[in-house]
């Protein structure tokens, strides 16, 4: 494209209106270019690429190495130093190609996806896609399983046995025989055992913990009976299918509880012991479901399974109680509190718990941000006072990965230690429960992606910027390097014309608060030109906007987006997670707020800084949290957003699960007036503030955020006589699955058009490449 008529164009456009601006060109040629930008287009180019690890029980690794676009899984033995083949990945693909009898895309052997590995005698069993294969030395076929059912299952910990649900109760299978036992006798619709449903998450999954030694298990009766029922109607020919399920609503009155129960499986008969305490709320320390990223986390067993440990919560995550209860009686006995002003969580960022239960030295370990900062107590398990403080300074713990009782030693990942480094990186520390002593493990200024063996003696530590390509190791539980595995090659990456993006700071609102961001520039960038500037946006409060600080081939289409004549950004606002306590509560009760003051200091400092970025054309775009920060930015700052596109977005918390706006807006407060503490918050009370282009997009089938959120700002637009865009996908669940490339290359469509002011290509078709 001729500079000049870029330059006439963009003069157009932020000076006398965007339509005026359409002279202006984007060729086929462009939208392939920026195609050409998505990860699986980029991701095959990196070469010596480690994809993923797991750890064996006698401490060797089984891991992918990808070059030249084919996967190589490899079985690394740390004391050797050596690696080997972990399996036969042709005679693999052939039994998957065989149990798959012609249905659906021959498996290829270059390309498998391993999601689990483990060692059964001299077999390996590798957990796929597809389901469960066992390789040995005669061949791989596809494992056995029970022929009884085919409900989930939760194994128990020897892998023999496993629960599920059927009919609203519990059975026990065994995986050999297939003989089932049923466990509860008392279950009944919308009153069942184990039941995993938060609303927005609702599936057939058992939730429960089973004791170390395989006796008993800890689970729950679930009560939804009075719980509200979400309802979508599915398109389809003749009479609409109905699906409909338990789904509790900020400011319900009536929500979702649990009722604690243990089933002992060492008698004949099995018995169930109902914990001797009220329901409890439908609440976690880690997520807005009851499970955590590995499991329901905040439960946990003594070795002996003599007792269980557990943290409750109130609705509005004001307090977290740790109790006690004896597994054989039921009793239950409390044992510490802690109380805060906003919400308490058990990790800084939600998915995990940081404490754990240590009853065979009468103590535990307790995670707290009460110093402001996210830090590990050792507390006594009898009276639950204070010990001693394990961990503190202006950092965050972020995950516990291992616990050594006899050593009392902790190793664990942690974020903004280190001096002079971005606050974000995650670095791998051992540390000493008794005299706090931290030692760095990972000494590398980047971030560091960690997978820990399960006795802690080794780690795989792959570490990378945006900007430097991965490095994966092997190190011992003290930070030695014992081997290398891996360091990608970028060299066909950056070939192919690929551009690494660039981390960037900027003061916050408060105009003293650092705040960290990434920038997508094109790769033909001309800094004589002038670049309208685009802002992906995810509020928060439980994560921000950046996706990652590792190396990653694409970061979603950020870079497909700039290559198409853009300056894509991505800022973490304040109000997000991994820095001080105070950081994430910056609008706590105030969820508008939305970071979006942040992303405007962000955008004029930024344009002060760069004068290639035409800060006049600004727009935005977001999916779920950040399509209500689109809307919002749409409608609370008018003269600043010209444009944008909003999928997906829960544009009022009211007509959102119960859980997420409770825990960081605060339990629904009813006014004298007839309003309430949620009033003003929505986004369709503000459509009538909308001056540019705005595009809402949700898929009708969206079981997670419900489409009436979107339909309610639709409503409140065409009531305000207001021009707007909309795209209703009619199959579509929250991630838009077959229709995301559809919807992206929209996306790209429509900041074309109204952004920079050119035709797009008409019906550019993008589909993914495998």
């Amino acid at each position: 494209m001729d500079a000049k008529y870029w330059l006439v164009g963009a003069l157009l456009v932020s000076g006398a209106g965007m339509a005026q601006a359409q002279a202006v060109h984007v060729t086929r040629a462009d939208y392939e270019r920026a195609a050409s930008m998505l990860g699986d287009r980029t991701s095959p180019l990196v070469d010596d690429n480690v994809r993923a690890s797991y750890w064996l029980d006698d401490d060797s690794l089984v891991f992918g190495k990808t070059t030249q676009g084919k996967t190589h899984w490899l079985r690394f033995d740390p004391r050797s130093g050596k690696s080997q083949p972990a399996f036969n990945q042709k005679a693999l693909a052939d039994a998957m190609n065989l149990a798959a009898a012609g249905k659906g895309r021959p498996a290829d052997a270059d390309k498998l996806m391993v999601l689990g590995v483990k060692r059964e005698g001299a077999a390996t069993v590798i957990n796929l896609p597809s389901g469960n294969y066992r390789c040995s030395d005669a061949g791989c076929s596809a494992a056995p399983v029970a022929s009884s059912g085919n409900e989930p299952g939760s194994a128990s910990p020897d892998g023999t046995r496993a629960v599920f649900i059927r009919d609203w109760n519990l059975w026990l299978r065994d995986l050999a025989s297939g003989k089932e036992t049923q466990l509860t006798f008392d279950g009944k619709p919308d009153y069942g055992y184990a039941t995993d449903n938060a609303g927005w998450q609702h599936d057939d999954r058992a939730v429960v913990v089973w004791s170390p030694d395989g006796h008993k298990i800890a689970t729950f009766q679930q009560d939804q009976r009075k719980t509200s029922t979400m309802t979508l109607v599915g398109t389809n020919v003749g009479a609409p299918k109905v699906e409909q399920w338990k789904y509790p609503f900020a400011g319900d009155k009536d929500v979702t509880m649990i009722e604690r129960v243990i089933i002992d499986l060492s008698a004949a008969t099995p018995k169930l012991i109902r914990l001797q305490m009220q329901p409890d709320q439908h609440r976690s320390t880690c997520a807005d479901d009851i499970v955590c990223g590995n499991g329901w986390e905040d439960v946990q067993w003594a070795k002996d399974g003599n007792s269980l440990a557990f943290v409750s919560s109130d609705r509005g995550h004001k307090w977290a109680q740790l109790r006690v209860a004896d597994a054989a009686t039921g009793k239950v006995r409390d044992v510490y509190r802690e109380t805060v002003a906003t919400q308490y969580q058990a990790a800084p960022a939600l998915d995990s718990v940081n404490w754990r239960y240590l009853p065979e030295s009468n103590e535990f370990i307790w995670f707290s941000q009460k110093s402001d900062w996210g830090h590990l107590y050792l507390h006594d398990l009898a009276t639950g006072k204070e010990k001693r403080q394990i961990t503190s300074g202006d950092w965050n713990v972020t995950q516990i990965a291992h616990l050594d009782p006899a050593s009392r030693t902790l190793w664990l990942r942690g974020v903004g230690r280190e001096a002079g480094r971005d606050p974000y990186f995650v670095h791998y520390y051992k540390v000493g429960i008794d005299n706090g002593s931290v030692q760095l493990l990972t000494p590398e200024n980047a971030n560091h992606a960690i997978t820990a063996s399960e006795d802690g003696k080794y780690f795989v530590d792959v570490h990378s910027t945006i900007d430097t390509a991965p490095v994966a190791v092997v190190r011992d539980g003290d930070g030695k390097q014992v081997a290398e595995l891996a360091n990608a090659d970028l060299t066909r990456l950056k070939a192919a014309g690929w551009v690494a993006p660039a981390s960037f700071t900027v003061k916050a609102r408060d105009g003293k608060t650092d705040l960290y961001g990434q920038m997508f520039k094109p790769s033909n960038f001309d800094a004589s030109k002038k670049y309208p500037i685009i802002t992906y946006i995810y509020p928060g409060p439980q994560v921000g906007s950046v996706r990652s600080r590792s190396f990653v081939a694409a970061h979603g289409d950020h870079q497909a987006l700039a290559e198409l004549g853009f300056i894509v950004i991505a800022v973490d606002g304040m109000g997000t997670p991994l820095r001080s306590k105070s950081f994430q509560d910056a609008w706590y009760g105030n969820m508008a707020d939305n970071t979006l003051p942040d992303q405007v200091a962000a955008l004029k400092q930024l344009g002060e800084r760069h004068p290639w970025i035409d800060t006049a054309r600004a727009g935005m775009w977001g999916h779920s949290g950040g399509g209500n920060a689109t809307a919002a930015a749409m409608f609370r700052y008018p003269d600043i957003y010209k444009v944008g596109i909003a999928e997906s977005g829960n544009h009022d918390n009211l007509t959102y699960e119960d859980d997420w706006a409770e825990r960081y807006h605060g339990l629904l407060d009813e006014k004298p007036d007839g309003g309430s503490n949620y009033s003003g918050q929505d986004n369709a009370s503000q459509a009538k503030n909308l001056k540019g282009k705005l595009f809402l997009l949700h898929g009708l089938m969206d079981d997670n955020v419900p489409p009436q959120s979107t339909l309610q700002v639709v409503d409140a637009l065409m009531k305000a006589n207001k021009d707007f865009d909309l795209l209703l996908l009619p199959h579509a669940h929250h991630g838009y699955g077959m229709d995301s490339y559809y919807v992206m290359r929209r996306r790209w469509d429509y900041f074309v058009k109204n952004l920079l002011g050119a035709e797009p290509p008409r019906e550019f078709e993008l589909k993914p490449q495998f």
